[in-house]
């Protein structure tokens, strides 16, 4: 993955909006974190619980990992280089369907078939 392909991603959800703060490149839907680009080629991916991300870490070290500021907060830091296109796409929609309005989701359902 590259940032460019995790931004292409997330933006190609509905009501995805792009925005910058505290030094990073933020996604949000319905006023909610997406994910975040970090300047360094690092991404947080937003909305994974805490025994998914133990065992994501424990699994892919090369790809997940987590720092102290981080530890308290459901997501894990992600090495963009290393993670799969479609694993990535997998964190992103379901996340999405966790903070998008509810018409959004079943909109996008529909228009899926």
């Amino acid at each position: 993955m590259t940032p460019d392909e995790l931004r292409a991603m997330a933006l190609s959800l509905p009501g995805a909006v792009e925005g910058f703060n505290m030094g990073s490149t933020f996604f949000k839907v319905n006023g909610k974190i997406l994910a975040r680009l970090l300047p360094d080629g690092r991404a947080m991916l937003v909305g994974i619980g805490f025994d998914e991300r133990e065992m994501l870490l424990q699994a892919r070290p090369d790809v997940f990992h987590i720092t102290e500021h981080f530890k308290d907060y459901r997501g894990s830091l992600v090495h963009l280089a290393p993670l799969e296109a479609q694993a990535c796409r997998s964190f992103l929609e379901r996340r999405w369907r966790e903070i998008a309005p509810k018409k959004a989701v079943k909109a996008h359902d529909d228009a899926k078939g």
